[in-house]
């Protein structure tokens, strides 16, 4: 029984393969170099083409001068305004009193604590200023807070002395006429309570130090302040003409200088207009840089209480389609003359004839089809995967021959629409630090709503795209 249990020996099967198994390590075996080659590569991150603008943008900030008339009092007492500010004002026209003994202050007080006398339209102006605030907000610039709050206490208090001192005979009823003046105003204009020192500054005579802020002080006449004879009291705008001084460098202002006029976009409430360009000289603080005014003739109401504006001046404007210049890479290509571009026999393909040798060391010619990135000046830009520097090209019909070695660079942008890398050239109309308008519905070039490579430096011509 020992001897039989000692000669058995374990039946190892043979592999069974047969063509599902190796069906099944092909494709294991592809989508493991696919992983493979997807982390070994940077995914390509694709840009849709669009339309768009740019503008060439030169932001500026302008000190505005006007014609300004400071208007003094002439009595001594508490002032109460009835002309809003920014509202233009006729000769003649009401625009504040002066109570020498302030009891026209508590009659006022007493009888707007019983009624409202602001109407609809008055309630709205009033929303309308504090949307508008809210809206221009901005940290950096807290200070304005309290102007705004200032002024909006003036024009409420405005608002309902307008309304309350319509009734003059109330005044009389109540033994205050004799010591309340009222004050209409000399000329036509627009009405500004606050005072500056610019009033009287001409464009020549503005200085580098002028547009230092900190130092700039802005005297805001509250309602119901007490003034001295000879005080301030409101000053006029009295004309519609205007101008705005900017700092820009030597070169810019000679170019708007040749311009003339520029198109003028004020970043307050995105208003555009177009400007008067002088040159004042330049600046006394900065040789590079040169004192620009811009003359305008319209809109000083809007911009009436402002005297540091913010500005941008379009000098151009392109329209086309525009694209990230991350996108954007110059590529180097044959040129060959037009004649020797023919096509197929077989096929709507372009190609040319190259001339090749046979083995046995004769001339025959082979058809090579080659894509078309560019045509001008009667040469087109072929492709360099199919030619080499000294293939000699036959010209049809005339087997003329040319020798290739000429080169010429494109630049363009990597489209992925059918998910290799296909050279696009482009024309550029403008650039700026990100972005570039470039022409549209070229021959060669790019469409709207094309895809391109994002970062041209990841991807080379014809390679696969992996996102």
């Amino acid at each position: 029984m020992s001897t039989r249990a000692s000669n058995i020996r374990k039946y190892h099967s043979p592999i069974n393969i047969n063509i599902g198994m190796l069906v099944f390590l092909c494709i294991f075996g592809y989508l493991v170099i696919c992983v493979v080659m997807y982390f070994r590569s940077d995914p390509v991150v694709g840009y849709e083409v669009k339309k768009g603008s740019l503008s060439v943008n030169n932001i500026y900030e302008g000190i505005a001068l006007r014609n300004e008339n400071v208007v003094t009092s002439t009595d001594a007492g508490y002032v109460n305004y009835y002309a809003r500010e920014g509202e233009r004002v006729a000769v003649g026209n009401l625009v504040y009193s002066v109570d020498e003994t302030g009891r026209l202050k508590d009659y006022l007080t007493e009888h707007s604590s019983n009624d409202n006398p602001l109407s609809d339209s008055d309630l709205l102006e009033i929303k309308s200023d504090i949307v508008n605030f809210i809206h221009n907000f901005s940290t950096e610039r807290f200070n304005h807070t309290y102007d705004f709050k200032y002024s909006m206490q003036g024009t409420v208090l405005k608002l309902a002395n307008n309304a309350l001192l319509g009734n003059i005979e109330a005044l009389t009823a109540n033994n205050m006429s004799g010591n309340v003046n009222l004050c209409y105003s000399p000329n036509s204009g627009i009405a500004i309570y606050s005072v500056d020192g610019f009033e009287e500054r001409q464009p020549s005579e503005i200085k580098g130090s002028d547009f230092d802020k900190e130092h700039y002080n802005k005297t805001l006449l509250l309602n119901n302040h007490l003034v001295a004879a000879g005080d301030p009291v409101y000053k006029l705008s009295t004309s519609e003409d205007w101008s705005l001084v900017i700092r820009t460098p030597n070169h810019v202002a000679t170019e708007l200088k040749e311009l003339e006029y520029v198109k003028v976009r004020f970043l307050k409430n995105q208003y555009e207009s177009w400007g008067k360009v002088d040159l004042l000289g330049i600046c006394d603080d900065d040789s590079d840089s040169t004192f620009v005014e811009l003359c305008f003739t319209n809109s000083m109401i809007t911009f009436c209480t402002d005297r540091f504006l913010d500005v941008e001046l379009i000098t151009e404007e392109e329209e086309g389609l525009k694209i990230p210049n991350s996108a954007i890479v110059q590529k180097e290509f044959f040129l060959v003359p037009e004649d020797y571009l023919q096509q197929g026999n077989n096929s709507s393909s372009f190609g040319v004839i190259r001339e090749i040798y046979n083995e046995d060391g004769s001339k025959s010619s082979e058809f090579v089809e080659t894509p078309i990135y560019e045509h001008m000046n009667s040469e087109y830009y072929l492709d360099d995967s199919q030619l080499r520097i000294g293939d000699v090209l036959l010209k049809p019909n005339s087997m003329e021959p040319y020798t290739v070695s000429k080169r010429g660079g494109l630049i363009g942008v990597y489209n992925i629409n059918k998910g290799y890398a296909d050279f696009k050239q482009i024309q550029i109309l403008y650039q700026n630090e990100e972005y570039s308008i470039v022409k549209s519905n070229t021959e060669y070039g790019l469409n709207a709503y094309d895809y391109i490579a994002l970062d041209a430096e990841t991807v080379t011509v014809n390679d696969f795209i992996y996102e």
